[in-house]
């Protein structure tokens, strides 16, 4: 088995039950695996919801480190539909043609200084570092920032010690909260201040509700975007052929994109609580309790995927749910398919081969599933083209 390959745990449990159990803090769930059951409980937020206790939705739970709502990821309808038709016009300028030239000159960099590196760990000193300064250009805010969340490390719900530190939690809630004091004494073009001079059913959004969306707006595109560049750069290591196939045909590096997120699925799974007594397939389900869209289960459903564990680089027909699925699929994708189309842009142009000198998997422990998300730490030798 290639080192960046990233096996499918779920496939056993997704063809004789689809589900699987996993304990989370005295709060069970239960993850639901085929892609037709992910699909129809995403779309049924009446039965499943979003809007339960802040932090219960997420799995670990985030119950104990947490009570500000993430908006509009933890709120349904009709109100998700009100913030997020508030927001959608400030996600969707990755898709401007400045936006794609300021992303392509912060990784153009980030590769040209790992061409001149005998070693280079993929995780710190790459992917943390395109993922922050990146962030910059969504938040619109000078670039300089993305120093101070590089500063963070790797993590910042979590220790090595445990799943979830409330120490670390407090350091991103209380810089949030600065920065939005900051942006009412000066306002201006950034995400803080739009926000702050935005309206919702005729009224300013208040001080909590700015919080929440920056809160998803860090947490949420953090480890995920760092998980996919790193995983992606793993591929190419072991996969030449697709880089160079990317540089002779550049029109597939969408479809690429597409198949790698589709492969990788960064984040695993994400929850939703129970409003009613009901079933999940042909498993009862009580009123109160806790399931999980596997993401990841999903993505490898061999009833949809051809080749479900294989990366096939043009794969047209990709009905994936790497991004969610329905009314709470990811705000933030559009930046994200824009990271990692300019970031196989800039490899097939600049890079003619990366060897893998020393890896450490990151295993999440999911009860019954082990899988293999990405890394802890990965290193690497870029090879430039003559």
């Amino acid at each position: 088995m290639k080192k960046s390959a990233l096996p499918d745990p779920f496939a056993q449990a997704r063809e004789a039950k689809g589900y699987g159990t996993v304990e989370d803090q005295n709060d069970p769930v239960t993850m639901l695996l085929r892609l037709k059951d992910v699909r129809k409980t995403a779309k049924d937020t009446k039965t499943f919801q979003s809007g339960a206790a802040p932090g219960r939705i997420v799995v670990p739970s985030e119950v104990s480190i947490r009570d500000t709502r993430q908006i509009p990821f933890e709120v349904d309808p009709p109100m998700h539909g009100e913030y997020r038709a508030l927001l959608e016009d400030w996600f969707k300028r990755p898709e401007q043609p400045d936006y794609r030239e300021s992303l392509e000159e912060i990784i153009t960099e980030l590769v040209d200084e790992a061409l001149q590196m005998d070693r280079l760990e993929v995780m710190e000193q790459f992917a943390l570092k395109l993922q922050s300064r990146a962030l910059t250009l969504l938040l619109n805010i000078p670039y300089e920032e993305s120093e101070t969340w590089i500063g963070w490390g790797m993590h910042v719900f979590r220790s090595e010690e445990s799943a979830l530190d409330v120490d670390k939690a407090a350091i991103l809630y209380d810089y949030i909260d600065a920065q939005i004091d900051k942006a009412i004494e000066h306002p201006g073009d950034d995400l803080y201040s739009v926000l702050l001079n935005s309206e919702i059913e005729g009224r300013k959004l208040t001080k909590e509700e700015v919080k929440g969306v920056m809160i998803l707006t860090f947490a949420g595109g953090r480890d995920t975007v760092i998980n996919a560049v790193t995983n992606s750069i793993a591929y190419f290591a072991e996969h030449p052929e697709s880089l160079t196939r990317l540089d002779n045909e550049p029109e597939i590096t969408a479809h690429a994109v597409e198949e790698l997120v589709r492969y990788f699925s960064p984040l695993t799974h994400m929850g939703r609580v129970v409003t009613e007594d009901t079933q999940v397939c042909e498993h009862a389900a009580k009123a109160d309790t806790r399931v999980s869209l596997c993401w990841a289960s999903a993505n490898r459903d061999a009833s949809t995927f051809e080749n479900p564990n294989e990366i096939v680089i043009d794969r047209k027909m990709n009905p994936h749910v790497g991004f969610g699925f329905g009314i709470h699929k990811c705000l933030g994708a559009t930046h994200a398919r824009q990271v990692l189309r300019v970031l196989l842009g800039v490899l097939a142009q600049k890079v003619k081969s990366i060897d893998i000198l020393e890896q450490k998997d990151n295993i999440e422990d999911w009860g019954e599933f082990q899988r293999k998300v990405g890394y802890d730490s990965i290193q690497v030798k870029f090879h430039g083209k003559d």
